[in-house]
This record gives C-alpha cells, sequence and structure tokens, in this order.
C-alpha cells in the first residue's frame, strides 16, 4: 500500500528542498532494488538482485531522446496516470539496455535491437505486489516482473553522453573478462541522478548480466 501523503501546504516545499539537494547528487530516501555486494576490485562490483517489479515502456528515437522521453511516460505513471490516480514512490536508478526489442504485449531500462527502438525501464517500490498496483492510463507503459539476477558494475561520475557509456561499457568487459566471468545478456546503463545534478557529483553505472 502507498504511504500516507504529506498535506498539500507542505508538499510544495518539500519537494522544492529535495531537488535542491538533487544537485548535490543528494537523494533522500530514495529506495534503490534490493541486492548484495561484492568488490572485485579495479572499481568493479558483482551484484546479486532480488526479484522485483518494474515499469517499462518502447521508444522509438535516439538514445538520449529516447530515455528522456521514456523517463517522462513512467514518470507520468508513478505521480497519478493510473486507473487509481496513486501516486508511487521513485526509485533509483533508471536503466537504459541495449538488446532484444521486447514485444507490446510483454519493467528506468533502455532496451534497443535496431538502435531505434529502446525500452526504458523504472524500478518500483519494493513494498508494492503485482496485485496490488494500479493499471496504467497510457497502453504504452507496462508493468513487469524482473527475476533475480547477478550483474558485473562499474560505477562512473560526470558525462553520460552515448560516448562516455560505450567506454565505460568497454572497460566493464574487459574487467569482467579478465576475471573469468562470461556474460549472460546485453549492457544495461543505470541513471541515479536528473539533468541539474553537477555532473562531477553524479551517480552513473554500467552493468552486465553474467553467469
Amino acid at each position: 500500500m502507498a504511504l500516507p501523503e504529506l498535506p498539500s501546504v507542505l508538499r510544495l516545499p518539500v519537494q522544492l528542498a529535495e531537488s535542491a539537494l538533487l544537485v548535490f547528487g543528494v537523494r533522500i530516501g530514495t529506495e534503490e532494488p534490493p541486492h548484495s555486494t561484492q568488490d572485485l576490485g579495479d572499481g568493479v562490483q558483482l551484484r546479486h538482485y532480488q526479484a522485483r517489479i518494474a515499469a517499462e515502456t518502447t521508444v522509438t528515437a535516439g538514445e538520449e531522446a529516447a530515455r528522456n522521453a521514456g523517463f517522462r511516460r513512467l514518470a507520468g505513471y508513478i505521480f497519478g496516470g493510473n486507473r487509481q490516480r496513486t501516486k508511487i514512490d521513485m526509485t533509483a536508478p533508471v536503466a537504459q539496455q541495449v538488446g532484444v526489442k521486447i514485444a507490446m504485449t510483454a519493467p528506468v531500462a533502455q532496451s534497443s535491437a535496431s538502435g531505434d527502438d529502446w525500452v526504458i525501464r523504472f524500478y518500483l517500490p519494493s513494498r508494492w505486489t503485482m496485485a496490488e498496483l494500479p493499471l496504467p492510463d497510457d497502453d504504452r507503459v507496462r508493468l513487469v516482473e524482473v527475476p533475480a539476477e547477478t550483474y558485473g558494475v562499474l560505477r562512473f561520475t560526470g558525462d553520460r553522453q552515448p560516448s562516455a557509456v560505450a567506454a565505460k561499457t568497454t572497460q566493464l568487459q574487459n574487467a569482467l573478462h579478465a576475471y573469468g566471468f562470461d556474460a549472460t545478456g546485453d549492457p544495461i546503463a543505470w541513471f541515479y541522478d536528473p539533468p541539474w545534478t553537477l555532473p562531477f557529483l553524479r551517480r552513473n553505472e554500467v552493468a552486465i548480466p553474467v553467469s
């Protein structure tokens, strides 16, 4: 069940304060998907994520444009664009993945088969179940169950343009190969901060599912 909302007279000051803190990369009470972490070295971690639920949408556009459009569409859902007009807490990260195209009947991640079709994903707070979640108003938004997975992860700050993400992905691939891990899927980029966070304080990550 959703937590009680703040009185309207308090909501705006709280939101403004949280937005100001995000400039400096401070995220108060932002939930991340449950996981355990093991440091491998060279800034690389092995993370074991539990099963979780996500909201997902497909966008046909360039990489950055798709991320922005997908974010707005999914934000509309969690900010009340659903059958019950329920607001759902924002979590981190928003993910972006290049991989196989996902059928519209088939939960922020971003996936592309052709380079133009991307799947953007918000992971939803762990207190929700599929039975309790409100259905989206927008039929382009889907709710999906994500199985437990293990990832090799590399964290970085600063630029998150496609070229920067690609360079960090190559660095992670080389490191995982050196550690003897086999990739079981396509790379994913995870973004934890809004565009107005100071670049050197941003938390960005690239992740690769491994066996």
